[in-house]
């Protein structure tokens, strides 16, 4: 997979385009995606609602209002 960087919106947890990450620096997250580390992909857990990054805890007791992806 090629690296990346991807943008969103913080308060909706949407992607959003570069454009819109410059225009708006305060409310939005860009995230470095991608490469290739083997098999050192790391997970990393979401809130569904915010689009806000939680704790591995935070996502172990509340497994249906957040979201766990592998990057």
């Amino acid at each position: 997979m090629a690296e990346h960087d991807v943008n969103r919106s913080s308060r909706s947890g949407r992607f959003v385009k570069e454009s819109t990450a410059r225009r708006s620096p305060s409310t939005t997250t860009t995230e470095h995606v991608g490469g290739d580390d083997g098999d050192k992909k790391r997970e990393v857990h979401r809130s569904a609602s915010t689009g806000k990054f939680v704790t591995g805890t935070t996502a172990e007791l509340h497994p249906s209002t957040t979201e766990t992806q592998r990057v």
